[in-house]
Parts: structure tokens; sequence; C-alpha cells
């Protein structure tokens, strides 16, 4: 005998609902990282996320900080003050917000979560004459340029 599938026939093989693809929530996937990493307080958020928790290497920064920053970055860095305190806490930009005191200037925060704990980062973005936005200042935990 044959058995058709379809909805209503031959559930005993299916082991778990559908997968939710909504967008809308948080942590959604890849679309939601795409649309995130194309706003500049996001994608520095990130950076400087994977830069302080000794994911990557600060020279990565280089082109895309002023110097004041950088020299910050390069004492910060080695400290990876931004590593989780345990293993399996992956640090994630979990919110990232900003102001914008005059055209060409974002001042961002954004909220680092790595299991319990919460973090906060706030640094400034400057929009140079090439169209380019940088990071002048750094600020974590008292630490700033």
């Amino acid at each position: 005998m044959h058995r058709t599938t379809g909805p209503g026939r031959d559930t005993a093989r299916r082991t778990a609902p559908p997968r939710r693809t909504d967008a809308r929530r948080p942590g959604a996937g890849p679309a939601a990282r795409q649309l995130r990493a194309g706003i500049p307080r996001y994608w520095f958020a990130e950076q400087l996320l994977l830069t302080l928790s000794g994911q990557r290497p600060v020279h990565r920064m280089l082109g895309y900080t002023l110097p004041a920053a950088y020299d910050l970055l390069v004492e910060l860095a080695p400290r990876a003050p931004l590593r989780p305190p345990a293993p399996g806490g992956t640090p994630v930009v979990h919110r990232c917000d900003q102001f914008q005191p005059r055209p060409g200037v974002i001042e961002a925060f954004a909220r680092i979560t790595s299991g319990d704990r919460v973090r906060a980062l706030a640094f400034r973005l400057e929009r140079g004459t090439d169209q380019r936005w940088r990071c002048s200042a750094v600020e974590l935990g008292g630490a700033h340029a």
C-alpha cells in the first residue's frame, strides 16, 4: 500500500514543527544581520566588539578610525575587555542607538550582552570629505579617546 504525503497525511514522519523565518524578531538570522550591517552605527559596533573581545586583530580598524581612537583601541585590545568571563557566553551587540548632534556626526551607544552580563560601549563617528564614516572616539567603562 502506498501513502501519499500532503497536509494531514503521513504526519508520523514529521518530527519537528516548521521553522519560523520571521525576520522581525531579535537575532533573526542572516537577513536581519545584513540589514544591520548597512547601518553605520551597527557596523562599527560589531567591528569594535570583535576587536575588544579579542576575536579580531586591532589593525583591522586602522582605516576606519582616526588616530586618537585607534591609539585607544591599541591600548585596550590586548586586554580584550569585552571577552566573555566564562566559555560559551559569546558577546553580541544587543542594540545600538544614535544621536546626531549635527550632519556628518553620529554619537552611538551600544549594549553588549554576554550571557547575563551587559556592557556599554559608546563611540563617535564622523563622515569625512570622501563620504566614509570613521570612528573618532571610543568609550568603554571609563576608558575613552
